[in-house]
């Protein structure tokens, strides 16, 4: 049964947005590797990550949470792992632009998919915030989008349906049991899925050790910590809300390469970033305050 309260998940997810954020940040300082090498190696670091938070977390219950896996729990290590390759595939196939609008349209498909599948009903202030949110991701690529660039742009979409799927699943199967250990495996899976296009292995044994630390460091900070921190708060917010939250990363990206090494964003970016940032602190603050008032009248009838 799921006890965890509303605005803890929402602490949850909008951190792990800002461990998501880092992304952009870390590629920056990838020198020469391939982007499957990179990927590969991100995708083993993330299921170790996962595998060492379980284990300092719960040692004593930590093969039973593998062994507790079912059949249909490993439809949600699948979709996260396809959708971190379809992001990256996305990111070398077009203009960063074009991915991050398509990508900005995850909660409508997160909370539709949701609608139809779990009954979870849409908020009227979550559709303000969702428009709102487009609206920024709009400004902020404005000048930059490419239409010509339709396989990154299907890679997108893919990614997008991937992590809605990911989102509800984690919703439907989270209520019941714990499904951090699912997300541990998808890095598994995603190397696996990567290696054809590493082959020969010694193609893996020619990395730089930066390359590599750059590898790890995206493996464990960017997508370890934020995924963890998704999947928890994913029990107790509504999928909607999920990715809409962790759009949070959308707006801090530009902002980190901008401190870090001065590559300075076009004032779309900066204007756009901020009404990002506006509508998932909107979907925070309000949601938190419903939540809590919504939890004040239930136990005020319990205790009538």
């Amino acid at each position: 049964m799921n006890n965890q309260p509303y605005s803890t998940g929402v602490l949850y997810i909008i951190l792990g947005g800002v461990f998501l954020s880092t992304g952009g940040l870390l590629v920056r300082f990838v020198e020469q590797a391939s982007p499957w090498i990179i990927l590969f190696y991100r995708s083993l670091m993330f299921s170790f990550t996962v595998l060492l938070f379980l284990l300092l977390s719960s040692r004593a219950t930590f093969l039973k949470r593998f062994a507790a896996i079912k059949p249909v729990d490993l439809l949600v290590s699948f979709l996260l792992a396809f959708g971190f390759i379809a992001y990256l595939l996305s990111l070398f196939n077009t203009s960063v632009a074009n991915t991050v609008l398509v990508l900005s349209t995850g909660p409508i498909a997160a909370g539709l998919l949701a609608y139809v599948v779990l009954g979870e009903a849409i908020l009227v202030l979550t559709w303000v915030a969702m428009l709102m949110a487009f609206a920024g991701v709009c400004v902020m690529v404005s000048g930059g989008i490419n239409t010509g660039d339709i396989v990154g742009i299907a890679y997108a979409f893919a990614a997008v349906l991937s992590f809605a799927c990911f989102v509800v699943l984690l919703r439907y199967l989270g209520a019941k049991r714990d499904m951090m250990a699912p997300t541990a495996l998808a890095g598994f899976i995603a190397a696996l899925m990567c290696l054809p296009m590493v082959l020969p292995v010694g193609n893996l044994l020619s990395i730089s050790m930066h390359d590599l630390l750059i590898a790890m460091c995206l493996g464990s900070i960017q997508v370890g910590f934020g995924f963890i921190l998704i999947t928890s708060g994913s029990r107790s917010v509504p999928a909607a809300q999920v990715p809409l939250l962790g759009l949070l990363e959308t707006a801090l990206s530009p902002l980190w390469v901008w401190f870090a090494i001065n590559e300075v964003p076009a004032r779309n970016t900066l204007i756009g970033g901020v009404v990002v940032l506006c509508a998932v602190l909107l979907q925070g603050y309000v949601g938190v305050r419903l939540a809590r008032k919504t939890a004040s009248i239930t136990n005020a009838a319990k205790q009538a």
